[in-house]
């Protein structure tokens, strides 16, 4: 191969691998970060139930997680979001829900279905749940009021991002659109909380589902039907 022809497809090579490195490096950074946030989470909530919430300062968790303040603070907006991050991955669940329902399914079928399908394996999100972390991190989190304070912003962005995917879905007007979602929001609340808290009291999930499906059931046809027993 003459001298030229190499020197030119090692420079393409040479290309080539610069490119995809530029490719790898941002998903590699994007993991390494990704890694960094859930250690610091990890080893907040770990002094948290060890000490209790407001024992533990910010320094302390930035000393234990091997950062400084300045980083931990990079990560998170604040002590409360060390905890409530686990929170942001359900931020937009049921917006996704509606928004890759299938064809012919109405929005409130297609979340009546998924919170069913959480309640089947047992996804703590639903409250029912009784491995032992799982119990500890809610027991953290409701008997801590900040916390529950701080809960209520990440379940309002809940309310807006699924006022919009039912208005993609299904049109109305903004309010009648966030009406509902708050509606819908507010019994995915409230049946994960009852749930949690038979579990909490010592009843066994096996006795426990049967009858959370049938509340989930009741609750999604009241919705489907309005309060009119009420009326």
């Amino acid at each position: 191969m003459p001298p030229a022809t190499e020197s030119a497809n090692a420079s393409v090579s040479a290309s080539v691998s610069a490119s995809a490195a530029e490719i790898q490096q941002p998903g590699l950074r994007a993991r390494k970060k990704q890694r960094r946030f859930e250690e610091i989470s990890e080893t907040a909530i770990a002094l948290f139930l060890e000490k209790g919430f407001e024992k533990v300062s910010v320094a302390e968790v930035a000393a234990a997680a091997e950062v400084s303040k300045p980083t931990l603070f990079r990560y998170f907006a604040s002590k409360e979001d060390l905890v409530l991050h686990r929170f942001a991955d359900h931020e937009d669940e049921a917006a996704r829900t509606v928004a890759a329902r299938p064809a012919g399914l109405t929005a409130l079928d297609a979340l009546h279905r998924h919170f069913l399908a959480g309640l089947d394996r047992h996804d703590p999100v639903t409250g029912l749940n009784d491995a032992e972390g799982v119990l500890a991190f809610h027991r953290l989190l409701y008997g801590t009021p900040s916390l529950v304070a701080r809960l209520h912003g990440y379940q309002n962005r809940s309310e807006q991002a699924l006022a919009t995917a039912l208005r993609d879905a299904h049109g109305g007007t903004p309010l009648a659109a966030r009406l509902a979602a708050a509606q819908i929001i507010a019994v995915h609340r409230v049946l994960a909380e009852d749930n949690w808290r038979r579990v909490a009291a010592g009843e066994p999930v096996a006795e426990i589902e049967p009858e959370a499906v049938r509340s989930a059931n009741t609750a999604f046809t009241d919705l489907r039907t309005g309060l009119t027993r009420y009326a």
